[in-house]
């Protein structure tokens, strides 16, 4: 099997040899190709101007970008702040589709813009894009402020923590000194009790046993009887009652001791700036993942930790609002950008090239002046009929000239000249 011989294909064999092309056929495409830039070149200078559609679909896909990534905020914005209320959840909708309507129209009116003729059109077409703009910057200025809040909310609570922290430490002193002085007031009282109950307990043994005696008598019946009579001293009832009253209160005295000296024993100062130093670490982690604390840091020449709220929303109006503003006027600049005016687009062109009929007998002059100083016609090369191939270093060929007089073309023994169409 010969591998160099071409493989012949099914279709090849039942379709038959292929036509050459018709140059007929291929002179009237062209015709038709050239009438319809007329045409429709034709159709821009009725119109007074030309708009190239393919900017024109790069700024509505900005713009459908825009809107999408607007709406797809508003709807997580939602999410996560209608707290579970479907009819909070759609409420909160209603307002980014109208914005998302009108960010539809900066677009078109940006090409009305360019392409009225009337000036108070024109203002008009301006005066909603300065609106539409107005949208589109709250739209893209409340996705960049999402962006940065999460971790703008991270270093508030961890600044927060560190804040309480802070305040912890300073009054430690303060803290300390009170319950020190709880613990021995309680210990006081206390003590006070324990002798108040003493000194009861003591009079109280001091005093004389009861004295009883039998009484004897008669009944209503006329029946005998005797009984045995104790009477106690009086003074016993009132010390029983204060040796009782001073067993409740030294009972409640010990359990608040024992709470003072628990509270005390939690007020340590090297606890406290252990906690500060954590403190610390946990707010100087959050502003370093905080993107915006950095910039600001960097903008303001302090550390990140040493930033100021005020700093930081200074510098947020400009990274979110800034940028928003540039989004909401991207894709209208781009679409007046897309509209040619006729006094544009006719210098860019070659049809609208047009010939001043005053300077037309000069062309003639020249074009006939050219013709009587070269009267031979061109003719076209012949063909070489056998078929040899042009050496790309041909000897050159000498022309007759006057003595002492050397030619142009004319080159010196031996020397040769480039084929013709080597660099011609």
């Amino acid at each position: 099997m010969d591998v160099t011989r071409p493989m012949i294909s099914i279709k090849s064999i039942f379709s038959g040899p292929t036509a050459p092309p018709s140059r007929d056929l291929q002179r009237e495409r062209r015709e038709w190709r050239l009438e319809s830039d007329r045409w429709v070149h034709q159709r821009h200078v009725d119109r007074g101007y030309r708009i190239k559609w393919g900017y024109v679909a790069i700024a509505y896909l900005v713009e459908f970008m825009v809107i999408g990534a607007s709406l797809w905020g508003a709807w997580l914005f939602a999410g996560v702040y209608s707290d579970g209320d479907w009819h909070a959840f759609y409420f909160m909708l209603l307002a980014p589709l109208v914005y998302a309507a009108v960010e539809l129209c900066r677009v078109p009116l940006g090409i009305l813009a360019r392409t009225q003729r009337s000036h108070f059109v024109r203002g008009l077409a301006v005066l909603g894009i300065i609106f539409a703009a107005g949208v589109t910057t709250k739209s893209v200025s409340q996705l960049g402020e999402m962006m940065f809040h999460p971790r703008l909310m991270e270093a508030a609570r961890t600044k927060t923590a560190l804040k309480d922290a802070q305040a912890d430490r300073a009054t430690i002193g303060d803290r300390i000194k009170a319950a020190d002085e709880r613990v021995a007031q309680y210990t006081t009282e206390l003590d006070q009790i324990e002798k108040r109950s003493s000194d009861n307990a003591q009079q109280l043994a001091g005093l004389p046993a009861q004295r009883c005696e039998r009484v004897f008598g008669t009944n209503s019946k006329g029946r005998k009887y005797q009984n045995l009579k104790c009477v106690a001293d009086p003074r016993v009832a009132a010390l029983s009652a204060g040796v009782t009253k001073a067993s409740a209160d030294r009972a409640v005295l010990i359990k608040e001791l024992e709470e003072a000296r628990k509270a005390r024993a939690t007020l340590d100062p090297g606890a406290a700036d252990r906690r500060v130093a954590d403190a610390e670490q946990g707010y100087r982690n959050a502003v370093n993942r905080s993107q915006l604390h950095s910039f600001t840091a960097m903008v303001y020449g302090v550390d990140p930790i040493d930033v100021t709220e005020q700093q930081v929303h200074a510098f947020l109006r400009i990274f979110v609002f800034l940028p928003a503003v540039c989004a909401a006027f991207a894709s209208t600049i781009l679409a007046l950008c897309a509209v040619s005016t006729r006094r544009t687009f006719m210098d860019e062109d070659d049809l609208g090239a047009a010939v001043n009929p005053e300077a037309a007998p000069y062309m003639l002059d020249a074009i006939a002046d050219a013709l009587r100083s070269n009267p031979e016609p061109i003719l076209p090369r012949a063909a070489n009929a056998t078929g040899a191939v042009i050496p790309m270093n041909r000897p050159a060929q000498t022309q007759q000239s006057l003595p002492g007089q050397s030619h142009p073309g004319q080159a010196l023994p031996g020397q040769t000249l480039p084929a013709a169409g080597a660099g011609a």
